[in-house]
């Protein structure tokens, strides 16, 4: 017995997200969860809170210094976070 209507479960998972109109908070949640990998553990213990909304990724930092460095890398922020999510899901990031 065949069934035609076989696929693989991430393609099956990613169907169900686009057609609940979930696909944009998924790879918002990718990039979130990407943050300390590519920010590293100093950076990451200094983050107080992440969110994204329309595009722009808004980290909140307890650390003056640490908000001003992260500006002069924010362009390749972006390029680094996109790249785990594996699409651009980013354009900007704002520092708080």
């Amino acid at each position: 017995m065949s069934n035609n209507n076989q696929q693989p479960l991430e393609g099956a998972i990613m169907e169900f997200l686009r057609y609940y109109g979930l696909e944009e908070k998924y790879n918002d949640m990718k990039v979130i969860n990407a943050w300390k990998d590519v920010v590293g553990k100093m950076i990451a213990a200094h983050t107080m809170d992440l969110f994204v909304q329309r595009k722009v990724l808004f980290v909140k930092l307890d650390s003056d210094a640490l908000r001003s460095e992260l500006a002069y890398s924010k362009s390749l922020l972006i390029e680094k976070l996109n790249e785990a999510a594996g699409k651009n899901v980013i354009q900007d990031i704002v520092f708080r």
